[in-house]
């Protein structure tokens, strides 16, 4: 059996208060488990930054759809690119969250939820689900042949992908804390929970943008100088954060009658804290919809898929955004994508219900990252686009280095390690293994480097291969087969010193 999350992390990032080694968790221990400590503990503000993922999306241009990173929207040429808001907690602020949401919050919210197989199976992200041999956790893979193997099952059917607009931001705050005390058995949040209700819902925030004062850039010589000092910090205390120019924010996100919403996505507890807000949800679709139509649920995070008979469609929907407004949620019915499956010559077809209800014969049904076809499972094709940019970005990036090095010491020739890149995009870093590596602590202005083995759990190929092996999918294999051409052709093209220069 698989050792359970430990909720004690050696987080790496510099924030406004200092690291907590290892070497110091007793006494974060001691803390954490204090409950009087934990309702007074004044919590620092949170750091927030944006995490940009391109996207390669069907779009509207006069009348044509066409794939493009643009889109129309209002009369406007924009970017398709999707923007995530991240916000980020102090390494003693996040050991309080994850010892609450790991230690106290999460078993009893298991033991509600095993009361009810139905409703425990529906719900999949952010959880320690144990595979059928008990010798690891399931991932998205699993829950993606799940809903994949029900397809298959029931032949002909329709699958519905629902997804919540802004899901983490729209959360409302009234809702959260009753569902947060009725799982937990109180009427109300004792002053411990109450005190972490508060720090994620009213909470103040900086943007790591202003963090970097030098023209777009951070204060390397002051972070250097608090480095020395054992401090990795952006300043020297909290009080220096407040007599800077920095602003700090705070949480401004309203609903439509001027009340407080959101809870930030990227702490350790709000995962936890969204499902057991959709737990009303969940609980109704299994009592209305599974019980009594035979409909198919399951929720990872955000992204709901559905799988019923074609005749219940409308009644899903309609049932779907009447709960949603219950629970002061939005789904936009409009961008639910639906995939109707059948039996076409012999083999299980997928095809796209547009919403005039007309077919588009072998659109397959994306979700968590795949797309199924009925007859065959793929990578999604944005997934494996990333990661090809990845890698001529990185080769790119590492040529550009050499380059600067050479003129700089006005060298004709400087070597170029490929080793990182073959581990990084290629199969020869398909196997885990432990790397040599080293960190610099400073102690009373005295460096001390400690080296240690760091793992390396294996790079893109070794998810997509094992993907392959768990969906009994060979294609997906196939999909990759010319990752080493593509990488040879890219280090070719940059003048790496010991690529074939014959090799096509």
């Amino acid at each position: 059996m698989r050792a359970q999350k430990d909720w004690f992390k050696d987080r790496g990032y510099p924030h406004f208060t200092n690291k907590t080694p290892m070497s110091i968790r007793k006494n974060i221990e001691r803390y954490v488990t204090n409950q009087k400590k934990v309702a007074q503990h004044s919590f620092s503000p949170l750091i927030f930054k944006e995490i940009k993922q391109r996207r390669y999306k069907l779009s509207g241009f006069n009348g044509i759809e066409k794939r493009s990173h643009k889109k129309i929207e209002n009369g406007k040429v924009v970017s398709n690119t999707k923007i995530r808001e991240i916000l980020y907690a102090t390494h003693l602020d996040a050991h309080v969250f994850s010892y609450y949401a790991q230690q106290i919050i999460t078993p009893k919210y298991e033991d509600y939820l095993k009361q009810n197989s139905l409703l425990s199976n529906a719900i999949t992200a952010y959880r320690q689900i144990e595979t059928e041999d008990k010798v690891k956790f399931k991932n998205n893979v699993h829950f993606a042949k799940d809903v994949f193997n029900e397809i298959k099952r029931r032949e002909n059917c329709v699958a519905l992908v629902l997804d919540i607009e802004n899901f983490f931001p729209s959360l409302n705050h009234k809702r959260l804390k009753l569902a947060w005390a009725k799982i937990i058995g109180h009427k109300t949040l004792p002053k411990d929970h109450f005190n972490i209700f508060k720090a994620t819902t009213r909470f103040s925030y900086v943007k790591l943008k202003d963090l970097k004062t030098k023209n777009g850039h951070f204060d390397e010589k002051e972070l250097a100088k608090l480095k020395k000092e054992g401090k990795h910090t952006f300043f020297n205390s909290i009080k220096d954060l407040i007599d800077s120019d920095i602003i700090i924010h705070k949480n401004q996100k309203q609903d439509e009658d001027k009340n407080l919403m959101g809870i930030p996505q990227g702490l350790p507890i709000s995962a936890l804290l969204a499902n057991i807000y959709m737990l009303a949800f969940d609980e109704a679709v299994i009592d209305k919809l599974t019980l009594k139509h035979d409909v198919f649920y399951r929720r990872y995070s955000d992204d709901i898929v559905m799988i019923c008979q074609q005749n219940q469609i409308t009644l899903i929907e309609e049932f779907v955004d009447s709960e949603m407004i219950k629970n002061k949620l939005t789904v936009s019915l409009e961008k639910t994508e639906k995939t109707l499956f059948k039996i076409n010559k012999g083999r299980l077809q997928s095809y796209k219900i547009d919403n005039d209800n007309s077919l588009k014969e072998n659109v397959p049904l994306n979700y968590l990252g795949f797309e199924f076809y009925g007859y065959q499972t793929l990578i999604k094709s944005k997934n494996l686009a990333k990661f090809y940019r990845e890698m001529k970005e990185t080769v790119k990036r590492k040529h550009k280095r050499v380059e600067t090095i050479k003129e700089k010491h006005l060298l004709d020739e400087a070597p170029i390690f490929k080793r990182k890149i073959y581990r990084l995009f290629s199969y020869k870093g398909e196997k885990s293994r432990l790397l040599p590596a080293k960190r610099t602590n400073y102690s009373n202005g005295k460096a001390k480097t400690e080296y240690f083995d760091r793992k390396f759990r294996g790079n893109y190929l070794r998810y997509a291969y094992r993907a392959s092996d768990d969906l009994e999918a060979p294609e997906i294999k196939r999909q990759l087969r010319n990752h080493w051409k593509i990488l040879q052709k890219t280090m070719k093209k940059y003048d790496f010193s010991n690529v074939n220069k014959d090799s096509k």
